[in-house]
């Protein structure tokens, strides 16, 4: 089966709130910066939006191995802007380029655990440390926007 967008998420800026978790969204429109519309406060505030950071992504299979794990992550919990179906987290690598809708673009590197996921239900502060060390290299993915475009669920992945 061809690797596919299982779901987009975004969260606007809001007062008093962290980023997590993304809500899921049909369809978005990609700009070099990332999707219209999704506030990263760490990447504004921290990395003076930094263009290799405009996207994260991560398959749904870690997502799967999470929950098998005792972790009831879903699509968006992790900050992930596109949660991706048939694709194998661990063949993802930087430099790799795809045209995903009508957006292309190249994976930069892989994202680390950040401290705001204490805000899920599931976490909280008492299981933050061991959550954060469940994550190494399983957080996801941050890519950099060649072409702008407009992506919708269900678009496929296509390496160029």
């Amino acid at each position: 089966m061809k690797p596919y967008i299982y779901q987009i998420n975004k969260k606007p800026k809001t007062k008093k709130e962290v980023g997590l978790p993304k809500i899921k969204i049909k369809k978005a429109d990609i700009l070099t910066t990332g999707i219209d519309g999704d506030y990263n406060r760490f990447r504004k505030n921290k990395k003076n939006n930094d263009p290799d950071m405009a996207l994260m992504i991560l398959s749904l299979d870690i997502i799967n191995d999470l929950n098998d794990e005792g972790w009831p992550v879903k699509p968006g919990d992790l900050g992930e802007n596109l949660t991706l179906e048939n694709v194998d987290y661990k063949t993802l690598k930087p430099g790799q380029k795809y045209t995903i809708g009508t957006a292309k673009i190249e994976i930069s590197f892989i994202c680390d655990p950040c401290s705001n996921l204490k805000v899920l239900p599931y976490v909280g502060i008492e299981k933050i440390s061991h959550f954060i060390k469940t994550l190494m290299k399983r957080r996801g993915w941050y890519a950099r926007v060649l072409e702008p475009g407009k992506i919708s669920e269900k678009d496929n992945l296509i390496s160029i």
